[in-house]
C-alpha cells in the first residue's frame, strides 16, 4: 500500500432530486437517515465514494440504494468542502442534482434511510450537515439555468399545455408571469410541437396539447439562449 506525505479527507457524493408531481408541485427527495449521526433527521441522500467508482457511478449508486430512483441524469453541481461539516471526520462532498418526473419513480428507502418522501419546497424541513446550503445552491443554480437552457422535459408528462409549462417556470421563479408574454416567447423559439390534440376530463375549456421537439431541445440546451420575460 503506498504512503502519502498528507492525511487525504474522505470523500461523499451528495444528490439533491428535484420532482414534479401530477398537481405540478415542484418538490425535492429527502431521506430520513437511520445511522449516526444525524440519526432520525432528514438530509439530501448521499454516501461515501468507493475506492473502485467514479463521482457520478458513486452517486448514482447511492440515490438508488437509499430512495429506489434510478436511471436518472446527474448533472455535477458543486464541491463543499467546509471545515467541520461533517462531525466523523474530514469531508468533503461533490454534489449532483437531477430532474425527474416524479410519476415515473417508484420511491423506497433502503440501507441507512429509514424514509425516503418527497417534499415540496415550501416545507422542507431542517436539514443535516450543511445540506440546507447545498440545497439552496441547487435551487439557485436551477433558477439560472431556465434563463440560458429549456427546461421541462425531465420533467413534464409526454404531452403538456401551455399553461403547465407556465406554471413550471412561475414555481421555479417564484413569481408570476405574463400569460401573453410567456406564450409568445416560448412558440418564438420553435421548440414545441403541435400535438394536434386536446385535454380530455377537465371541467374547464379544454387545451391544446404540445410536445418538446427533442432534436431541438437538445440543440438549444448545447448551444443556450437567453429566456426573459
Amino acid at each position: 500500500m503506498p504512503t502519502y506525505k498528507y492525511p487525504r479527507p474522505s470523500l461523499t457524493v451528495d444528490c439533491i432530486v428535484f420532482g414534479l408531481d401530477a398537481e405540478l408541485e415542484l418538490k425535492i427527495m429527502l431521506i430520513k437517515r437511520d445511522i449516526p449521526p444525524f440519526e432520525g433527521e432528514w438530509a439530501i441522500p448521499g454516501g461515501f465514494v468507493r475506492m473502485d467508482e467514479t463521482l457520478e457511478q458513486a452517486a448514482l449508486r447511492e440515490l438508488q440504494e437509499e430512495t429506489g430512483i434510478q436511471n436518472v441524469f446527474l448533472e455535477q453541481l458543486y464541491t463543499f468542502g467546509d471545515l467541520g461539516r461533517d462531525p466523523r471526520d474530514r469531508v468533503v462532498s461533490v454534489a449532483y442534482y437531477a430532474l425527474i418526473n416524479l410519476v415515473e419513480q417508484k420511491v423506497q428507502a433502503s440501507t441507512d434511510a429509514r424514509e425516503a418522501y418527497w417534499f415540496p419546497l415550501s416545507k422542507i424541513p431542517k436539514l443535516a450537515f450543511d445540506h440546507d446550503q447545498i440545497l439552496q445552491t441547487a435551487i439557485t443554480r436551477l433558477r439560472s439555468k431556465i434563463r440560458y437552457e429549456p427546461i421541462g422535459f425531465e420533467l413534464l408528462p409526454r404531452n403538456f399545455t401551455l399553461s403547465q409549462l407556465q406554471k413550471l417556470y412561475e414555481i421555479i421563479w417564484n413569481r408570476s408571469l405574463d400569460k401573453r408574454n410567456f406564450r409568445k416567447k416560448i412558440l418564438s423559439m420553435d421548440l414545441l410541437l403541435d400535438t394536434g390534440e386536446v385535454q380530455h376530463n377537465v371541467s374547464h375549456r379544454a387545451a391544446k396539447l404540445y410536445q418538446f421537439d427533442e432534436t431541438k431541445y437538445l440543440q438549444l440546451k448545447d448551444k443556450g439562449f437567453n429566456f426573459e420575460v
